[in-house]
């Protein structure tokens, strides 16, 4: 029999993810916590046409490397949508979700350009950013690291499927996705005592 101590973590639904295609060209974004309480935010104008796109692609990044503390993590443990924009009601962005949003922002140029980016180039263009950044003083987040190619592979994939899947809501539907997360890791018995 297996010890306490050796259990894999579970994985929980965290977030009930929500993006809508309204008749006045505009798109939302609700996202429903496991506690029944929600975050939402309106997207119109040219802002519709961006964010239903940059919003899938956080969650392929974030559901396909692993991240817990990206955008949808942090809506998970109670943070609303609008968090992350000035005034910054909670302060700074975790590091965690600054490295997110560095590949997320990565990944929505080179689809506008229509050009794959190699693990190097990936690479090579995430250390040119952080240095321009550290030149004028301003920070970077800890925990940027060179992505594989099949890490690349897998995320552009499960982006591509689900641009596909919102090319194809038609005006008054919805997509829905489900962003998990696995639970903390049982305390070892020996801890216990």
């Amino acid at each position: 029999m297996e010890s306490v101590d050796h259990v894999r973590a579970a994985v929980v639904t965290a977030l009930h993810i929500r993006l809508k295609r309204h008749p006045d060209g505009s798109a939302s974004l609700t996202c429903t916590r496991r506690d029944g309480s929600v975050t939402w935010q309106r997207q119109s104008g040219s802002t519709a046409l961006v964010m239903p796109a940059h919003d899938l692609t956080h969650f392929a990044v974030e559901s396909t490397l692993g991240f817990r503390f990206g955008f949808y993590g942090l809506l998970a443990d109670g943070w609303e949508i609008a968090d992350f924009a000035k005034p910054w009601p909670r302060g700074p962005i975790p590091d965690e979700a600054l490295v997110v949003e560095l590949i997320v922002g990565f990944l929505d140029a080179e689809r506008r350009q229509g050009e794959a980016m190699t693990p190097d180039a990936f690479q090579t263009q995430a250390e040119q950013y952080v240095a321009s950044r550290l030149a004028v003083g301003k920070t970077m987040p800890n925990g940027l690291r060179p992505l594989t190619d099949d890490e690349l592979a897998r995320v552009r994939a499960r982006r591509d499927d689900l641009l596909a899947r919102w090319a194809d809501v038609p005006v008054g539907g919805a997509l829905d996705l489900d962003f998990a997360v696995p639970l903390p890791e049982p305390l070892p018995i020996t801890a216990l005592a």
